[in-house]
Order: structure tokens, then C-alpha cells, then sequence
């Protein structure tokens, strides 16, 4: 009974001042996948210790995880810049980061939990200052989870929203929920819990799917650059978008669906002046003008922001794009080919195309189909997402039509699959020699390209072309069918990883 007269010392290394200053010096200079696996190592120790004063145990927490930050940027960069890597690799980088963030969500959680049980101690009530701060780390932990999981592809656990959303209500209770502060030493700029929770809505709501992996941090950037101008509410307003409700485990849910009565967790979503920002800031763009504080996290051509920002457009306008078309169930067999020079080539000689390529022939299994487009699921592998924003063609099974596409939205599934939505842009596509209508020219000066009939503008063509391969100020022609087609340009069209879509005034004769 004396013994508790006295206070229990930490059964913990890092509970020494000096041994912590030295660990903390140490793992500044390690190589980064060294540094987070000790720092996880030292993690999993504290979990298990005993003797630590709240407050304390935060501390030394807390520090670790400043420690880790560089690293964990270090890491992320890695996987994001250096794409395609081997499956290992990416495993590796997708789980230490991933994993990392999952861990300390739960530490941090795990503090504010602990400070209700053991109110009265003097640990929890120096620990009440770093409330705002553990609540705020654990909302971004949280966040970047359902990042890591979206460089996947992968669906986003029901769960993390529940913690997401309950994060927050517990920071609005305690009154501090919008409290300005800085996350990490090493981060620029202040933020706070809901902030970050708005963070997330967005970032759901800008559908991450049909980017691929180094677009979406550069989006996610944007969002950062754009999230006062949004707006979270627990009223509807006229230009709410989605709704959620943060007690629950619900996903953001566009108002097309209602929400149902009133409660406490429900908050609606709605892009505010966002829209208009984004708006100004891609005429400046379109003019080669990136100003200079906007924070991209590295440095980005003028065409790489834009494809990004006319994504963005879309998806926060007050309006976001619905389905136009029924899908089909269906469940048939596909021959695909992927890149604009195999497209080419099925355009030119189809049955030779198959003889010729069949090494890069692909086999997939179509589920549904609308008049835009079909969706598609074959075998995942580490190179899946590069095929968005890339040329493809496909053949059912027993048809003898080929359908030209781009790939979308990617998507990975259970058992190592992945599916892949597609809009089709055209099952009439014709493969073509362009050639400069100027003097002197030869036949290896002709730019291949794949024509798109279509109802509707006769005098309008639209073709499509090589990446790089359009010229505003260069007129083109081609023979078919006996007739020769004088093109004038109009615009570029889109532009996707390996091609160009542009429109032209056809002078036939």
C-alpha cells in the first residue's frame, strides 16, 4: 500500500528524455522505409507499455509522428512518381503507407478514449490543451486512409466514414471542431477537424476513379487549395449536392436520393463559390499561367493542372453529371486490344489484327452495357490503372463489330480483379492516313488516324489522332471511298494518355 504513495515510472525506454532526443536524431537521418518501420516498431511498444501519464504518453506519440512525416512524403512520392512499379514494390510502398495511417488513427483515438475514462487524473487534464490537436491528427489519419485505399482503386470500409463522421461530432460537442491549428510542424498552413472531414466529402465527391494515381494527389492538392470556398451545413441549401450523415456510417449521398427526417448527424454538402474559383483559375491556366500560391506539392506542365481542373469542373458543379443512358445487364466474352497503334491497326485490317498482335490481345468479361459505353472486369494486374484515360478496342464474342472506346473509371475487386468502365466512341470507326496539305510533302510525312462517322454535322469531322500529333494551323486530308476530305481545324477535342480527339471542318470534293 505505501508503494502507491509514489508515482509508477513508465516501463519504457522513450519515457528517458535523453533516449528519446537520441531515437528522434536517429530517425531523421535513416532511409525512409527504415525510418516508418521503427517508428511503427516503437508504436506497437508503446501499446504494450505501462506507467505513462497521459499527457506523457501523447507526447512521446506525438513526436514520433513528426519524426515520420518527411519519410511517409518521401514514401508517397515514390509510389506516385515512379509508376508502372513491380506488384512487390507497390505492395510494399501501399502497405507501409496505408498501414502507417490505420495505426496512428487508432493510437490517437485511442488517447482521447482513454482521457474520458480516467478524467480525473492530472495526465488527462494536461492532455485536455492537446485535445483539438490529437482529435485533428486522428481526422486526417483517418482521411488519408481512404486516400491510400483511392491510389488502389479499392471500395472505402464503412468504417472509416463512421470514425470520420464521429470525429467530427465529438470535436463539434467539445467545441473546437473548426479551432484553426497547425497539423505537423513540417506542414504549411492551418486546418482544423472539420475541415478535414469537408476534405474528405470533396474528395468523394470529385471521383477519384477516373484518374490515375499521380492525378489524384494532384487533385487532392487542388481541394486543398479550394476547401474554404465549400460549404458543410446541417441545412439544405439551394446548392447542396450531397448529404451524409456523420453518426452514422453512411457515404456523402447526392440529394437525387432524399435523406430522410431530420437528426443530429445529417450535414449537407454543397460546393459554395468553389465552382467559380476553379473557373478563374483555369483561364489562367489555359493561358500558361500557374500562380504562384498554388501549393501542387512539385512542379506540374500547364496541360497536367488543366486535364485535373476540367475534371474537377465536372464533378463539383452544382449539377453533377448523371448516367444518360440505361445500363444492361449482360455477361459476354470480349477481345480487347489497348493503345492507339493496336486500335489503328484492327482499324485497318481486323482479321490481320488478330493474327498479327495476338500476344497483346486481352479477354475480358462484359457485364453491362448501355448505349454509352460498357463495363468490363478481367484479371488485376500492377499496370490496370494505366489504362485510364487510354484508346481501346473490343470485339464481343459472335460479333463481328468493333467497338472504340476510352477507358474511364477504374475500379479493383475481391479475388485479384479489377473492372473498367468504357464510353465507346464509335462501333463505326475507320482507320485513316492523313497527309499535311502542303507543297512538297511525301507519304512519310502521313499522320495516322482513326475517323469517327457520325450522324448528325456532315461537314464535322472528328478523328482521332497520336498523342502531340494536332495542329491548329495545319489543314490535313484524306482519301476515302473515292472522295478526298480537306480538313480545316476546329479544336482539340480532349486529349487522353496515348491520343488526341480533335474536330475538323471537312471540305470534301
Amino acid at each position: 500500500m505505501i508503494l502507491r504513495f509514489f508515482p509508477q515510472r513508465p516501463d519504457h525506454p522513450l519515457a528517458d528524455a535523453k533516449e528519446l532526443k537520441q531515437t528522434l536524431a536517429e530517425l531523421l537521418t535513416a532511409k525512409p522505409a527504415q525510418a516508418v518501420e521503427e517508428i511503427v516498431d516503437w508504436f506497437d511498444s508503446l501499446r504494450k507499455s505501462s506507467g505513462f501519464r497521459l499527457d506523457q504518453y501523447f507526447d512521446v506519440l506525438r513526436q514520433l509522428d513528426d519524426a515520420a512525416q518527411p519519410h511517409l512524403r518521401r514514401l508517397a512520392r515514390d509510389y506516385l512518381m515512379k509508376q508502372p512499379l513491380s506488384k512487390l514494390e507497390e505492395e510494399r510502398l501501399w502497405v507501409m503507407n496505408s498501414g502507417y495511417w490505420q495505426l496512428i488513427a487508432g493510437l490517437y483515438l485511442g488517447c482521447v478514449e482513454q482521457s474520458r475514462i480516467d478524467a480525473k487524473s492530472k495526465g488527462a487534464d494536461a492532455f485536455k490543451a492537446s485535445l483539438p490537436l490529437v482529435m485533428a491528427r486522428a481526422q486526417a489519419a483517418y482521411y488519408m486512409r481512404i486516400k491510400w485505399l483511392t491510389y488502389r482503386y479499392g471500395p472505402v470500409d464503412q468504417e472509416v466514414w463512421r470514425r470520420l463522421g464521429q470525429t467530427y461530432l465529438d470535436a463539434e460537442a467539445s467545441g473546437h471542431a473548426q479551432k484553426p491549428l497547425q497539423l505537423y510542424p513540417s506542414q504549411r498552413g492551418l486546418t482544423s477537424t472539420g475541415q478535414i472531414y469537408l476534405h474528405a466529402i470533396v474528395f468523394f465527391a470529385s471521383s477519384m476513379d477516373s484518374l490515375a494515381p499521380a492525378q489524384i494527389e494532384l487533385a487532392d492538392r487542388l481541394i486543398t487549395h479550394f476547401l474554404p470556398n465549400f460549404v458543410l451545413s446541417p441545412d439544405c441549401r439551394k446548392d447542396s449536392v450531397y448529404w451524409l450523415d456523420a453518426a452514422a456510417d453512411s457515404l456523402p449521398t447526392r440529394l437525387a436520393r432524399h435523406p430522410g427526417n431530420a437528426r443530429p448527424g445529417l450535414r449537407f454538402f454543397a460546393p459554395g463559390a468553389a465552382l467559380k474559383s476553379l473557373d478563374e483559375l483555369m483561364h489562367k491556366v489555359e493561358r500558361g499561367d500557374l500562380p504562384t500560391d498554388l501549393d501542387l506539392g512539385g512542379e506540374y506542365p500547364a496541360r497536367a493542372v488543366l486535364a485535373v481542373l476540367r475534371h474537377l469542373h465536372i464533378y463539383w458543379a452544382a449539377q453533377p453529371p448523371r448516367r444518360r443512358h440505361k445500363r444492361h445487364a449482360v455477361k459476354t466474352r470480349m477481345s480487347v486490344f489497348t493503345g492507339f497503334d493496336d486500335c489503328y491497326a484492327v482499324g485497318l485490317a481486323p482479321a490481320a489484327a488478330l493474327t498479327e498482335k495476338s500476344a497483346t490481345v486481352e479477354s475480358w468479361v462484359v457485364e453491362n452495357v448501355s448505349v454509352g459505353g460498357f463495363q468490363a472486369c478481367f484479371a488485376d494486374h500492377p499496370g490496370g490503372p494505366e489504362r485510364l484515360g487510354r484508346l481501346l478496342v473490343g470485339r464481343p464474342d459472335g460479333s463481328s463489330t468493333w467497338l472504340l472506346g476510352v477507358a474511364r473509371r477504374f475500379n479493383r475487386l475481391p479475388g485479384a480483379r479489377a473492372s473498367l468502365g468504357v464510353q465507346l466512341l464509335s462501333n463505326q470507326a475507320l482507320s485513316i492516313r492523313l497527309q499535311p496539305r502542303r507543297s512538297g510533302f511525301s507519304a512519310a510525312t502521313a499522320i495516322p488516324g482513326i475517323w469517327l462517322p457520325a450522324q448528325g454535322e456532315p461537314a464535322v469531322l472528328r478523328i482521332v489522332l497520336p498523342l502531340g500529333s494536332f495542329n491548329v494551323r495545319e489543314n490535313l486530308e484524306f482519301a476515302h471511298g473515292g472522295q478526298v476530305h480537306r480538313l480545316l481545324p476546329v479544336e482539340l477535342e480532349e486529349s487522353g494518355a496515348d491520343y488526341e480527339l480533335a474536330r475538323f471542318n471537312d471540305e470534301a470534293s
